[in-house]
């Protein structure tokens, strides 16, 4: 497997890492949409976020608050994302979530303004995917 995430968490492509655990590295994105763009990865190789062990997802998450709080400093504002899937916009099949620094002005806007609107679903909609969700 040629994965780059992993291949950065074995040491083999150098990054600029801010923190590490047995479990996961923190580090700035080589290709950053704004200054401080950060990235936490698992140092496991999951492609998507359901097939991380809920020992790892513990440790996942807790890097990602801890990072939040590093990355808020910046700007006071930071966008946490997770793209789960190759529709979603994952790009590299490992899972990583991603720290943007946010600042008025930037000229990126809410999630909603990345979806053209699709109006509201009707009451038997929701409750159809409300049923398919719970089961």
């Amino acid at each position: 497997m040629d994965c780059v995430f992993c291949r950065i968490a074995k040491g083999q492509i150098p990054c600029k890492v801010i923190s590490e655990t047995p479990l996961t590295m923190t580090l700035l994105d080589a290709y950053p949409l704004a200054l401080g763009h950060t990235l936490v990865i698992t140092k496991g190789h999951y492609a998507m976020l359901r097939d991380v062990p809920e020992s790892e997802n513990a440790a996942l998450f807790e890097a990602v608050r801890q990072a939040s709080a590093r990355v808020d400093r910046l700007s006071g504002a930071t966008l946490i994302a997770v793209h789960n899937g190759k529709a979603s916009g994952q790009e590299i099949p490992h899972v990583h979530v991603h720290l943007i620094p946010r600042r008025d002005g930037d000229g990126a806007g809410a999630v909603h303004s990345m979806f053209p609107p699709m109006g509201r679903p009707s009451d038997d909609e929701m409750e159809s995917v409300c049923g398919m969700l719970r089961g």
